[in-house]
């Protein structure tokens, strides 16, 4: 997949998510790995400028393992889940 694809995926399904609830954004394993089919380097590219772009919105994120605070409630990115972004 080519940069520019990679970056159209992410402003599109970016939008969907705010859409959805702007204050939390989640992809899981699933959407990442199987239905936007990416993987390697590409799901790399995905992840970083991913996070590039919500951190320049003013999103905290955290990738697998991380621990984060959300509605008081102390939670880690489970295995099944790629990304979360806080606002």
């Amino acid at each position: 997949m080519k940069e520019r694809q990679i970056i159209h995926l992410i402003e599109t399904t970016l939008k969907e998510k705010i859409e959805q609830n702007e204050k939390i954004i989640r992809y899981s394993f699933f959407e990442v790995n199987v239905k936007y089919d990416l993987s390697g380097k590409d799901k790399d590219l995905f992840i970083n400028l991913l996070k590039i772009k919500l951190k320049n919105n003013d999103y905290e994120v955290y990738t697998q393992g991380q621990k984060f605070e959300y509605n008081n409630a102390k939670m880690t990115v489970q295995d099944n889940e790629e990304l979360i972004a806080i606002k």
